[in-house]
C-alpha cells in the first residue's frame, strides 16, 4: 500500500492514486485527507456567500452556459441588490463573500469602479473578507481591487495542458490568464486555482494542475465536475464519474494541508456536499439565498430557491458529521496566517 501521510508524492505516485480504484487504498486516501484536515483546523470548515452579480460575457468558452453567444436570459444586478444580498448572507454565518461575474464589457469600460466600491463597504460597512472573480482583467484594475481591500482573487486555468486550455477557452490566452492572478498575487491578494474535471484530460494533465498549484502558490485550489450546458458546443458530452472529483480533493488535501479546498454546492446541490467534505474539502462554496434572482454556475439554480444553497441546510448536515460551521473571526484568523 502507498504511503499517503506525507506530502512528498512524485508524479508517478499521484497518477497511480488517480488511476486506483481499488476500495482499500481510496479509503485510506479519504481517511487520510479527513486527518490532515483535523490536525489543521479541527472541526470547523468555512462557509462562502456566492453572489453572481452580472452573467454577461465577452467570451466563448465552450464548457459555459453564459458564454457570449449562447441566446439566454441574462441579468447585471446593481450596487445597492448586491449590496444586500452580500449582507443577507454574513447575517445567516458565511465567512467570505465571493464577488462573481462574467468579463462584462460594461465593467471593464468604467475600470470596475463600481466594484470597487462594493468591495470597499462589504469590508468597511460589513466587516467581511471578499473573494473577487473578474476573469482576466489589466493590471490597473488589479491594482484598483486590491486598493479596494479584495482579500483574494480567483482565476481558474480548468486545465493546465495548454492544447486542451485553447479547446476550451476558445481565443484566449493561456498566459494572460496565468500572469493576471500571479500579479494579483504581487499585489498581496491571495489566489485561487481551479480545474474542471471530465474535459478532455488524462490522469497526467490533473497531476500537472495540482503540481501547478503548488508552484504558483495558490492558497485556495478548487476542482469542479463538468455539467454539460445548454445551448454550448460541451451541451452533449457526459459529466464525469464524481470519484475523479473526490478524488482530486483528497490528493489536493494530501499535497497541501493548509489550503482552503471548496466543496462546491454547485455541481450536485446540497446532496452532494457530505462527500466531498469527507473526500477532504474544509469549506462550502455557492452558498446562494433563496428567491434572491441569483444564479450558480455549472447548475444555475439547483436547490437556490428550494433553500438548499443555505448556511443552516449546510450546518444541519454538518452537525450529524462531528463538524461545524467557522465564525467569521476563526476564517479571518485562518486567511491571515495564509498570507504570511
Amino acid at each position: 500500500m502507498l504511503e499517503l501521510n506525507r506530502d512528498d508524492f512524485t508524479k508517478a505516485e499521484l497518477v497511480k492514486v488517480m488511476r486506483s480504484d481499488d476500495p482499500e487504498l481510496l479509503q485510506e486516501l479519504f481517511s487520510t485527507a479527513r486527518k490532515i484536515r483535523k490536525e489543521i483546523q479541527g472541526n470547523k470548515i468555512f462557509a462562502y456567500g456566492f453572489v453572481y452579480f452580472t452573467t454577461y460575457c465577452r467570451n466563448n468558452c465552450n464548457f459555459c452556459y453564459y458564454r457570449n453567444s449562447n441566446d439566454i436570459e441574462r441579468y447585471r444586478k446593481n450596487e445597492e441588490e448586491v449590496l444586500a444580498t452580500s449582507k443577507a448572507l454574513i447575517e445567516s454565518g458565511v465567512n467570505l463573500i465571493d464577488l462573481t461575474m462574467g468579463e462584462d464589457p460594461q465593467y471593464h469600460q468604467e475600470k470596475f469602479e463600481t466594484v470597487a466600491n462594493i468591495i470597499k463597504k462589504i469590508k468597511g460597512e460589513y466587516d467581511t473578507p471578499v473573494m473577487i472573480s473578474p476573469g482576466v482583467v489589466s493590471n490597473e484594475i488589479i491594482d484598483n481591487l486590491a486598493d479596494a481591500g479584495a482579500d483574494f482573487y480567483a482565476l481558474y486555468q480548468e486545465t493546465h495542458n495548454r492544447e486542451l486550455f485553447a479547446k476550451l477557452r476558445v481565443g484566449q490566452d493561456y498566459d494572460e490568464r496565468m500572469n493576471a492572478k500571479l500579479y494579483a498575487k504581487e499585489k498581496g491578494m491571495l489566489i485561487e486555482e481551479g480545474l474542471l474535471a471530465g474535459v478532455g484530460e488524462n490522469e497526467e494533465d490533473i497531476v500537472d494542475s495540482l503540481l501547478t498549484m503548488g508552484e504558483i502558490g495558490a492558497s485556495q485550489v478548487r476542482v469542479m465536475s463538468f455539467i454539460p450546458q445548454e445551448g454550448s458546443p460541451m451541451e452533449n458530452c457526459a459529466t464525469p464519474d464524481r470519484m475523479e472529483e473526490l478524488k482530486i480533493i483528497a490528493l489536493m488535501r494530501l499535497l497541501y494541508p493548509q489550503a482552503l479546498i471548496p466543496a462546491s454546492l454547485d455541481v450536485d446541490g446540497i446532496k452532494g456536499l457530505k462527500d466531498r467534505i469527507n473526500a477532504g474539502a474544509n469549506l462550502i462554496t455557492s452558498i446562494i439565498p433563496p428567491k434572491s434572482g441569483f444564479m450558480g454556475v455549472a447548475h444555475n439554480t439547483m436547490d437556490v430557491d428550494e433553500g438548499g444553497r443555505t448556511v443552516e441546510e449546510a450546518r444541519g448536515i454538518l452537525d450529524q458529521m462531528g463538524l461545524r460551521i467557522a465564525t467569521r473571526e476563526e476564517y479571518k484568523e485562518f486567511i491571515k496566517e495564509a498570507g504570511k
